[in-house]
């Protein structure tokens, strides 16, 4: 597992803001804390609530919420969908489904995030 802080750009249809952004390989999706994402994008319900374990032994958090957000990072324009929590200990996480999505990988040795630009190339065929 590795975990990286990087400041980023979230974009969504109400506005932006301009974060620091924790990567973390072990977090299977890219989740929000909730009042940062009621500031910046339309809070859309999921079609059925979806379970999170947590790193805490036998917690877990129901997640019933989501956004569609655009990430700015390195220059790079990346989007996803992020699940909308109240408890979060940083203001939002990238997981390790919009890393693999964005072909996102840590340097660790270097405390660099990096985005494979043909990952950003996007066609239509």
């Amino acid at each position: 597992m590795g975990i990286l802080v990087k400041q980023v750009i979230l974009r969504g249809d109400k506005g932006q803001v301009e974060l620091d952004g924790m990567f973390d390989t072990g977090a299977t999706y890219s989740v929000i804390r909730k009042d940062i994402a009621e500031q910046i994008a339309t809070v859309i319900p999921l079609d059925e609530p979806i379970t999170l374990r947590t790193a805490e032994q036998g917690r877990q958090l129901t997640v019933t919420h989501c956004v569609r957000l655009t990430i700015w990072l390195n220059g790079y324009r990346l989007s996803d969908e992020f699940l909308v929590l109240e408890e979060l200990s940083r203001p939002v996480l990238i997981g390790a489904a919009t890393m693999q999505k964005w072909r996102i990988r840590l340097d660790m040795a270097n405390e660099e995030v990096i985005v494979d630009p043909t990952a950003t190339e996007l066609w239509l065929l």
